[in-house]
C-alpha cells in the first residue's frame, strides 16, 4: 500500500545526533514544520548501508539550504549508531540524526520492515512540513541509492506546494517549464 499522499504516523525513539554527538528523542512533531527525508537502512556494520549514509551525508549541506532535515533509521539502537559512528572511517563523517528503531515500530509504520529478517529494507521518504509523504523509494538489498537525485525531486516537491496547479514535467529542473494540467494539455503532449 503506498504511503503517498498520508500522513507519518506517530512515534517516539531515541537517536544519535551526529552532528552534536548527543542521545535525542525523536518523534514525527519534529519532522513537522520543515520538509524531510528519510532514509531507512538494514543495518549498522554492514557493506552496502555506510557507502549510502557517507553519499547522503555529501548531499546535507545542499539539503539543509533547501529547508530539509535527514534521518537515517535503522531497527539498531541509538547506541550502536553512536558506536558505528566512532569507528567508521564513512560514518564518522555523519552530522545528521540517526533514529534507532530495535522495535520497529517506525520501519513496520513506514512498510519497510522486513518482517523475516527483523531489518529495514532501503526506503528513502520525502515528507513535507505538514508530515505527508510526496515521495517514496525502495530498493532491493543489494541495490544502494544515490542520494544526489534527492535534490531534484525536493525542489519539485516544494516548487509544488507553493505553486497550486502546476506540476513538474519529467526531469524538471528548478528555473525551467512546469505544466498546468487542463482540458487544453490533454492529448498535445
Amino acid at each position: 500500500m503506498s504511503l503517498i499522499g498520508k500522513e507519518i504516523q506517530p512515534f517516539a525513539a531515541s537517536a544519535y545526533n551526529a552532528g552534536s554527538g548527543e542521545f535525542i528523542e525523536v518523534s514525527e512533531q519534529n519532522m513537522k514544520g520543515q520538509w524531510s527525508v528519510v532514509c531507512f537502512y538494514p543495518a549498522d556494520f554492514t557493506f552496502v548501508c555506510p557507502t549510502e549514509l557517507e553519499d547522503l551525508q555529501k548531499q546535507y549541506a545542499t539539503l539543509k539550504n533547501l529547508g530539509v532535515e535527514v534521518y537515517s533509521v535503522s531497527t539498531d539502537t541509538h547506541f550502536t549508531h553512536k558506536a558505528w559512528h566512532d569507528h567508521s572511517d564513512a560514518i564518522s563523517t555523519l552530522e545528521y540524526i540517526m533514529i534507532g528503531d530495535p522495535s520497529q515500530r517506525i520501519s513496520r509504520s513506514f512498510d519497510v520492515l522486513d518482517e523475516e529478517a527483523g531489518l529495514a529494507q532501503r526506503g528513502t521518504f520525502i515528507v513535507d512540513p505538514d508530515g505527508i509523504v510526496q515521495a517514496a523509494e525502495i530498493n532491493a538489498d543489494g541495490i544502494g541509492r544515490d542520494a544526489s537525485t534527492l535534490v531534484g525531486k525536493i525542489k519539485a516537491a516544494q516548487y509544488v506546494r507553493n505553486n497550486p496547479g502546476e506540476v513538474c514535467p519529467a526531469k524538471w529542473e528548478e528555473g525551467s517549464a512546469t505544466l498546468k494540467p487542463s482540458l487544453d494539455l490533454v492529448g498535445k503532449i
